[in-house]
């Protein structure tokens, strides 16, 4: 018996996945356009490399200015209440890889262990935190959309590890009268590990208050946070998302 309604039960789970097929093209049309092509050794060919490790000629002061942080042994590290640094370019829709450490030695506990954060467009926070056994709110740890939603895991390594995001972000589209057609999306790999799929963001990061958003340009610098930890980064780039 169970043969028997299996069938019917397939077409019927079938049928609208074949109403997805772009009607521009047939299926294994030899005329539809094929992705372009991109090497890959170290980073992709098409990547925009923000800090390889030597200067931060590719960073600006948040406020205004040359960008404080130090750079020594390939890295460059936070020096604590300089003030935010953010990219000298703008970016919209991009694929961003970043590394990062928070301080070997620990100190304190909760959000004073190892805070400082990606922001995406100077907006949307992705959290850094050392959130090796430390404890604190869901959506403030390490790889938490900050205030929003927390990481579908914990997959933090101890202090003064180097630890990997891998995002994916879309931004947000506004109307000619600023009203919000489609909100920001985040897809995050920590350490490899899926931690936010494609989550939908509420609004621009606040603290102790609920996001909303404010029309605002296309394209707008990436920031990372002085919180007043010596967080340490390396090999961050980009690949802008057509």
């Amino acid at each position: 018996m169970r043969l028997i309604f299996l069938a019917p039960l397939i077409v019927v789970l079938a049928s609208p996945l074949v109403a997805q097929v772009e009607p521009q093209w047939q299926v294994h049309d030899t005329l539809r356009p094929r992705p372009r092509v991109v090497s890959v050794a170290a980073l992709p060919s098409d990547a925009i490399v923000l800090f390889d490790g030597k200067d931060l000629s590719a960073w600006r002061s948040a406020p205004g200015g040359a960008a404080p942080w130090r750079v020594r042994d390939g890295f460059v590290e936070v020096v604590p209440r300089s003030g935010d640094i953010e990219t000298a370019r703008s970016f919209g829709d991009v694929q961003m890889h970043i590394e990062w450490a928070t301080p070997a030695e620990v100190t304190a506990a909760g959000q004073d262990r190892g805070n400082s954060g990606v922001f995406m467009m100077g907006l949307y926070e992705l959290q850094i935190l050392d959130s090796y056994r430390n404890r604190t709110y869901a959506d403030g740890q390490a790889a938490a959309i900050y205030g929003q939603h927390p990481p579908l895991v914990n997959v933090s390594r101890p202090p003064g590890e180097w630890q990997t995001y891998d995002i994916v972000f879309r931004r947000p589209r506004f109307d000619p009268t600023g009203a919000l057609t489609s909100p920001a999306r985040m897809t995050v790999f920590h350490n490899g590990v899926l931690v936010q799929n494609d989550v939908e963001l509420h609004g621009a990061t606040a603290h102790m208050r609920r996001a909303v958003y404010t029309a605002h340009a296309d394209r707008l610098p990436i920031r990372l946070q002085d919180h007043g930890n010596r967080t340490r980064f390396r090999n961050i780039w980009v690949r802008e998302i057509e």
